[in-house]
């Protein structure tokens, strides 16, 4: 398969480690421990009974902890696919509490990181940390989600101990991006705080610490996990990192990029772009209807790529070479009418999918792959409402910029995404200022982020899965991730790191995609048996009695209980099968990773 090449810039900044900035720049060759081709064998986790539940309130102490409430939850109490969790203990509490860094009339708040630990009575002698999404802001129940959509289990179901938190700052508020150390905890303080806190709770209740520690999440919990990968590579031993928005500043400022283009379109045409509640109308620029025109195109051209016409692209770098938006689609001649684009629809979308960018034409962030799951929801909901309204522009303004803005912006988030200067406020994530003394760029991002010596030498192992048509984390930036990890050992990094792609996933889960799978069980048999997962099973959802849920996006073309290999990059699945024709195309066992 021939790879695409691809170069980002920022601030004029290019090479082998992609999207870093100037200050943080460092060569690929100054990875000098070069990968061993015998790796140690991390030995496997032994269960253990739970000691006590109720008593750790008084008994467990870990400086500046504070435990606010122990339970013990009765079997039964939560379920998952279709099935009761076993009874486990519950703990809450809250670390490093203290006043605001800041008073002013919208942020005048105490912090502090809280959180939920739960403690299975039958313990298999593992530790997870549960990274969540967005911009965090609540304790999320700790179960520890195994990744993809429609969950059949998960870790707390497993029998992990699993920890989950605030990120160090409570509520839906963007606004703790106004106090620096909220900032930070956000970024990568609350994983380094609680990690050592959770570890020692696990040794008052069992009387031992973990065997074995495994940390994960999507999208923003992806990025924690990246993080830890580079900030805490002693501390786990399996890294689970989904849909990693591991260079979100960049991202989101991608996303302002992408709505400015929608809105030139429609602004043309004479609609002003508006929001009613959290929506906008800048889907008026690439109705459903024209966009179900661009997956059709996409089909056309890359679908049969990977030897079945199924209604998914396997081979993204072939469909990158064999579709062309400008001439796979018709031009519109006259007024438009869902069998055509206009120029300016075309010019849009080409600028979308080829990156932002300022106006020298220096890329802000990467490009996306075309892909047919354009037509889902989920893709529409990032690409026109998220971009305009609570979540990309606030999370720009008030956490990744340097000084924040003011917080009036939060009463025009659609004039703030409109306005957003690629040349001259692009820049200000890698900028510090006054109080804000560690830029964006530095407490979102991994540190050396192709430098996974310390991991790799312990014997650790990363498993990292993304959609295809992720409409918020590029595909193709998680793809040059992994390429320079590559290349920074010796050529081959796939014995301590993989990475999935899902054809047609969207965000973290749904889409046209197979979407159902469990990296966990994967990553786990990694690390502690050393079976190296060269293709994961991934179901559809497209039947209303699935047990973790339907995807109701699945087309009706395909089995509802269709399964897909996923296979480790650079190989796709390939269909080995005898008729492309019959239902074979909709059993995994019909595909082969090539």
């Amino acid at each position: 398969m021939v790879k695409r090449q691809r170069l980002s810039c920022f601030k004029g900044i290019c090479g082998c480690l992609l999207l870093l900035p100037l200050l943080t720049l460092i060569s690929c060759s100054d990875n000098d421990d070069k990968h061993s081709s015998s790796l140690p064998q991390l030995s496997a986790a032994e269960s253990s009974q739970l000691l006590t539940c109720t008593d750790l309130a008084g008994q467990f102490s870990f400086a500046n902890t504070e435990i606010t409430a122990v339970e013990t939850v009765a079997a039964g109490t939560l379920t998952v696919g279709g099935h009761d969790i076993a009874e486990h203990c519950l703990v809450t509490g809250k670390m490093n509490e203290r006043a605001s860094w800041v008073n002013t009339a919208v942020e005048d708040a105490s912090y502090a990181i809280s959180f939920e630990m739960r403690l299975p009575v039958d313990w298999n002698g593992r530790f997870f940390y549960q990274g969540n999404g967005g911009l965090d802001g609540s304790v999320k129940t700790a179960v520890g989600a195994v990744s993809g959509g429609g969950y059949l289990t998960n870790a707390l179901d497993m029998g992990f101990a699993v920890i989950s938190s605030d990120a160090g700052h409570s509520g839906n508020s963007p606004f703790f991006g106004l106090d620096p150390q909220a900032r930070l905890d956000y970024g990568y303080n609350a994983v380094a705080s609680l990690t050592p806190m959770a570890k020692a709770l696990i040794t008052a209740a069992y009387g031992r610490g973990p065997d074995r520690s495994y940390i994960g999440g999507t999208s923003n919990g992806g990025r924690h996990t990246m993080v830890a990968a580079t900030r805490e590579p002693e501390e786990y031993d399996g890294y689970m990192v989904g849909a990693p928005g591991f260079h979100l500043p960049k991202a989101a400022i991608a996303q302002l990029f992408g709505a400015q283009q929608y809105a030139k379109v429609i602004e043309k045409e004479g609609v002003t772009p508006a929001l009613s509640g959290n929506s906008s109308n800048l889907n008026l620029a690439f109705t459903q209807e024209e966009r179900q025109l661009v997956a059709d195109a996409i089909l056309e051209k890359c679908d049969a790529l990977d030897g079945a016409t199924d209604g998914m692209v396997e081979d993204v770098e072939g469909c990158h070479n064999s579709f062309n938006l400008l001439t796979a689609v018709p031009t519109c001649t006259s007024d438009r009418d869902g069998t055509c684009l206009s120029e300016d629809q075309k010019s849009a979308i080409s600028a979308i999918y080829s990156g932002a960018r300022n106006s020298q034409g220096e890329a802000l962030y990467n490009d996306w792959p075309y892909d047919p799951g354009l037509i889902s929801s989920g893709w529409a909901a990032w690409e026109f409402d998220n971009s305009v309204t609570n979540r990309d522009p606030v999370s720009v303004a008030f956490v990744f910029m340097s000084p924040p803005e003011d917080p009036s912006v939060n009463d025009d988030t659609l004039g703030y995404a409109l306005d957003f200067n690629m040349d001259t406020d692009a820049p200000k994530i890698f900028e510090t200022s006054g109080i804000y003394t560690e830029s964006a760029w530095s407490f979102m991002t991994p540190v050396n982020e192709t430098n996974l010596s310390v991991l790799r030498d312990r014997g650790a192992k990363m498993i990292v899965y993304h959609g295809t048509c992720d409409p918020v984390f590029s595909v193709n930036d998680t793809t040059d991730w992994y390429d320079a990890v590559t290349e920074a050992n010796d050529g081959d990094a796939t014995d301590f790191v993989r990475f999935f792609r899902v054809p047609g996933m969207s965000h973290s889960r749904n889409g046209i995609a197979t979407d159902q799978f469990d990296a966990l069980s994967a990553l786990v048999d990694w690390v502690e048996k050393g079976v190296k997962p060269d293709r994961i099973i991934a179901t559809a959802r497209g039947d209303v009695n699935n047990p973790g849920g339907q995807n109701t996006e699945i087309p009706d073309s395909w089995d509802p209980n269709r399964t897909r290999p996923l296979c480790p990059y650079p190989k796709i699945a390939v269909f080995t099968g005898t008729d492309a024709t019959s239902d074979q195309i909709e059993d995994a066992a019909n595909f082969t990773c090539q």
